[in-house]
């Protein structure tokens, strides 16, 4: 009993503390005073020797910019967690809002708004739609208009999402460990505009993946450095651009519950950098502010020289847009950090595999207007047109021989990826179509042109393209460049549509499904099979020229594996484009100006006639086949060196496996012909037009260019005709199989096993028994998918 009475004691004495008043904060002024300040968008104080950050906030719901990126990366490709990746959501419209003991930092809903001058109207929607506590701060002082908080616990924390982002690459189940975790003075700062605060973070794991396991020290535990960024507001005084689907910019689109009946609640601008006229009145003048650019100092020579030229093209777009020297290009100062949003950074990455560059930017979510610019370019890409570029010259012949012009090849690539890159930085998309207009776009992927000399040699010297292109003086122009209204505006897309300029960007090129005839990734020239029948004689010379001297001199006859290969299959997207020429069709983004149809239709029987027999000359035996020459000079790896993803694959273990390599590039042809969406496009079109080849008469041409055996390589038919039928049950086993498309499959394998049935050889057996597997995959009809109308209420 005295036990039970001491218990209620202690409890009643536990409300009884709880009831107290809590203990007064701190002023700012004394809990500062032992602290190193540092003035600022926010004034930061130091505790070194306690490892703590904290920030003077306003105590008002003051609006910011935050995000977050990461100036020290994980290096590899397949996991994306780069060196300069920028926050995936991208910027963050922020305010601290006072909650006691803490302060609470409020992510708003920039997605859905009302434009309106009525708050309570604006009220409604904000009240409508979820906003986001991204982080929660203690109160440790205050004063009359400020609180100071403890940042730590905040910036030693995954707010980039390091591990959401391996466990999503499959690369295990990673925690960040505090006690391996701490604040990095040398990049935590502030400034007048901007308050910069970086950490390091260390996440451990039981299970790391094989892409950790490639590139890190010690793969349960890794540590990267982890950035935030807060900004102000943009100053008043941006003016936002209307999107305009043939500009070609991106959209930076929000919805707007504000909007009239009659108009879109969906609002569409482009993303740009600010930019005015110090004389708005002149053709041509300087920019009030002009944009600058800085390139990554750890950047080597010559490579450094290649992108400042590169980046520096685009002055001559704003220089035709009426502003003279407004695009700026210089090497970043010295102890300056490449995370700061005050600069426009173009960053030099290394990863442990070749792998993507792309433009990101700092983009105010209020507006669209562009605050920062941060490029990355992978390193190794350099590598792959040099590759390319020896095996299609075989230059080595002589032990001091430099093949200066292989080099400089490669130094065009990067002028041109830079200034594409940058691009997207600017705000311009993807233009696909611009291979077809004399490369008339760095915003295109531009495939190497590699030319026959009359000599039969083969000229690196039209490899890539010099300088800014027509169709990006144009865009340059509507995001940039002064209209005096609307109807300026749209007077000028329409110029650039009479000059015959096209603008088609990914969703309408990237992937073999494309419907789109003239926009393909690394294709050129205006008429696709003329270009993939001049592309394949380039690569049958370049195919003759290897040999030994394809190799430098002190290297592994090994190498030469690597070497081949991006020249084995240097015709694979110019395949890809003719391909898009059979079931392809031909429009744009038009906008409707008038009461007339847009120009949409499909392309002629015979374009698509000659592209059916180009996409069949892929397939032939001379130029699937490797020449004994070739076969003999490729030996098992080198010691000391091994096979990578950039090595052929095959079935023969450590020897190269050539009927492998052809088996490879046959698959990309059958992939095109077969595939699915250009199969039911020309179905549909054959029935209105029979010179459009019909799906039958291409599954039997296709049939008919492989069923004959080489008579010096008898394997290789074997496997194109194996591989055939395995592309088929693909297809076959597809849900997304139009059931008209299921029946022409099913005929098209009657016959086919008919003809295997009267095989009496292991081939003919094994080819029977594939076509019975496709037959009864295609006959599924559990695999037919039913369609069904869009939703009709409510209405």
């Amino acid at each position: 009993m005295e036990k039970f009475f001491a218990a209620c004691g202690l409890v009643f004495l536990l409300l009884l503390s709880g009831c107290q008043p809590a203990t007064e904060q701190q002023s700012l002024a004394d809990y500062s005073q032992r602290l190193d300040a540092e003035p600022g968008l926010f004034t930061l104080y130091r505790d070194n020797e306690a490892g703590k950050v904290y920030l003077q906030v306003p105590a008002s719901d003051q609006q910011y910019l935050y995000y977050s990126s990461l100036p020290q990366g994980l290096g590899s490709n397949d996991i994306g967690l780069d060196r300069g990746q920028l926050m995936e959501l991208g910027a963050r419209l922020v305010s601290f809002e006072d909650a006691g003991d803490k302060m609470l930092l409020r992510q708003h809903n920039t997605q859905f708004r009302a434009e309106s001058n009525n708050p309570l109207e604006q009220r409604s929607v904000d009240e409508a739609f979820a906003s986001a506590i991204i982080g929660s701060f203690s109160v440790v002082a205050r004063d009359a208009t400020s609180v100071l908080i403890d940042a730590t616990d905040f910036v030693v924390s995954d707010s980039h999402g390091v591990a959401r982002i391996l466990k999503a690459r499959g690369q295990g189940d990673f925690t960040l460990t505090p006690s391996h975790s701490a604040l990095y003075w040398p990049r935590t700062k502030s400034f007048e505009r901007n308050t910069e605060l970086e950490a390091t973070l260390t996440f451990t794991s039981d299970n790391p993946g094989n892409f950790v396991r490639q590139v890190a020290p010690d793969p349960y535990q890794i540590s990267v450095r982890v950035h935030h960024s807060f900004v102000a507001l943009p100053e008043p005084g941006f003016v936002p651009r209307t999107f305009h689907p043939q500009s070609g910019f991106w959209s930076f689109d929000y919805e707007d519950y504000a909007a009239p009946i009659d108009q879109p609640i969906t609002q569409r601008v482009i993303p740009r950098h600010r930019l005015a006229k110090k004389d708005p009145t002149a053709a041509l003048s300087e920019a009030v502010e002009p944009i600058v650019y800085y390139l990554d100092a750890g950047t080597p020579e010559p490579i450094r020289s290649a992108l400042l030229d590169g980046a520096r093209w685009w002055n001559d777009a704003f220089t035709a847009a009426g502003y003279k020297d407004a695009f700026v290009v210089k090497m970043m100062p010295e102890g300056a950090d490449a995370m700061d949003v005050r600069y426009n950074m173009i960053q030099w990455v290394h990863r442990a595999t070749r792998g993507w560059s792309y433009g990101s930017s700092v983009i105010d979510p209020r507006t669209g207007e562009i605050i920062k610019g941060h490029v990355t370019l992978g390193s190794l890409r350099v590598r792959q047109d040099y590759l390319l570029a020896q095996g299609m010259t075989s230059p080595f012949t002589e032990p001091d021989i430099m093949a200066s012009e292989l080099t400089e090849m490669a130094l065009a690539r990067i002028r041109q990826l830079s200034a594409h890159e940058i691009g997207h930085t600017l705000g311009i998309a993807h233009n696909f179509a611009a291979s077809n207009q004399d490369r008339a776009s760095v915003m295109d992927y531009p495939h190497p042109k590699f030319t026959l000399t009359p000599e039969q040699s083969i000229s690196l010297n039209d490899a890539y393209a010099t300088g800014i292109g027509a169709w990006d003086k144009r865009v340059v122009q509507y995001g940039y460049g002064d209209f005096a209204d609307d109807a300026a505006r749209l007077a000028f897309i329409a110029e650039s549509n009479n000059a015959g300029f096209v603008f088609m960007s990914d969703a309408d090129s990237n992937g073999i499904s494309k419907a789109h005839a003239f926009s393909s990734l690394w294709d050129g020239g205006a008429d696709a099979v003329t270009e993939l029948e001049r592309i394949l004689a380039v690569r049958q010379q370049g195919l003759a020229n290897f040999s030994p001297a394809t190799l430098a001199f002190e290297r592994p006859y090994s190498d030469l594996a690597e070497i081949l290969v991006p020249l084995y299959f240097s015709h694979r997207y110019q395949t890809e484009a003719v391909g898009k020429w059979l079931g392809g069709y031909q429009y744009s983004y038009q906008v409707k100006t008038a009461n007339v149809a847009p120009d949409y239709q499909p392309l002629s029987g015979a374009e698509q006639q000659r592209a059916l027999a180009a996409l069949l000359k892929t397939l032939e035996p001379a130029q699937l086949a490797l020449s004994a020459q070739i076969q003999a000079l490729i030996p098992p790896k080198a010691y000391g060196y091994r096979s990578s993803r950039e090595s052929p694959q095959g079935y023969t273990g450590l020897i190269f496996d050539p009927l492998s390599l052809a088996e490879a590039a046959a698959n990309q042809s059958f992939a095109i012909l077969l595939d699915e969406q250009r199969l039911a496009r020309l179905q549909w079109q054959h029935q209105f037009d029979n010179k459009v080849p019909s799906v039958s008469a291409v599954l039997a041409a296709t049939w008919q260019q492989i069923q004959q055996p080489v008579a010096t390589q008898p394997l290789l038919s074997r496997r194109m005709q194996i591989s055939y039928l395995q592309q088929l049950l693909a297809l076959a086993k597809s849900a997304e199989l139009a059931p008209e498309l299921r029946a022409e499959l099913l005929f098209h394998l009657q016959g086919l096993s008919e003809k295997f049935a009267l095989g009496n050889d292991a081939h003919h057996l094994l080819l029977l028994k594939m076509a019975g597997q496709v037959s009864n995959a295609a006959a599924d009809l559990n695999k037919v998918k039913t369609l069904q109308a869009p939703p009709g209420s409510p209405i």
